[in-house]
């Protein structure tokens, strides 16, 4: 690796994590946050969950804090949809909830089922009482997600960091 070139926005996601003392990371695999997952494999400190389907994370999350310990659900924008319901809890048990959310169904997605959840992801959010706080260009993202993981464990907020499909590119299965 070049000394100078600037470190990569999913490592410097993962610093975020354990700056703010994250002990958990929940995720359904994504290719988006693999990076991120496999660093948080790695770490002595964390401990990541496979979940069965995104709400689990919600539920889990709520568990942590209970047990003293900061947690995190990583998932796509089409996993959104499952978690819904559960986002209540965030509402009514007050919990610090953080979760980071790689996007789908922006400009330039080639399939058309990702299109509905990638637009209705920051309105149904919003919606839940989450604070939403996309994020697009790679010298902002360590800045948003520490800000977010502030937001959540020091005011006591339900947060979601969307990483936008500009910044974690288009998928392409189509193409040779």
């Amino acid at each position: 690796m070049n000394a100078n070139a600037a470190p990569d926005w999913r490592d410097q996601i993962f610093e975020v994590l354990r700056a703010h003392d994250i002990r958990q990371v929940y995720h359904v695999p994504d290719a988006g946050h693999a990076r991120l997952i496999e660093a948080c494999q790695r770490s002595a400190s964390i401990r990541t969950v496979v979940l069965t389907t995104e709400e689990e994370g919600v539920a889990l999350a709520a568990g942590a804090w209970l047990g003293g310990q900061r947690s995190v659900l990583l998932m796509q924008s089409s996993g959104v949809g499952n978690t819904i319901n559960m986002m209540g809890l965030t509402k009514t048990l007050r919990f610090p909830f953080l979760t980071l959310i790689t996007m789908r169904g922006e400009l330039g997605e080639f399939n058309s089922w990702q299109y509905p959840m990638g637009q209705g992801t920051p309105k149904v959010l919003e919606a839940m009482g989450l604070l939403v706080c996309p994020v697009a260009a790679a010298a902002d993202v360590k800045a948003t997600v520490d800000a977010a993981a502030r937001a959540a464990f020091n005011g006591g907020q339900a947060v979601a960091v969307l990483l936008r499909q500009k910044l974690i590119g288009i998928k392409n299965f189509g193409e040779k």
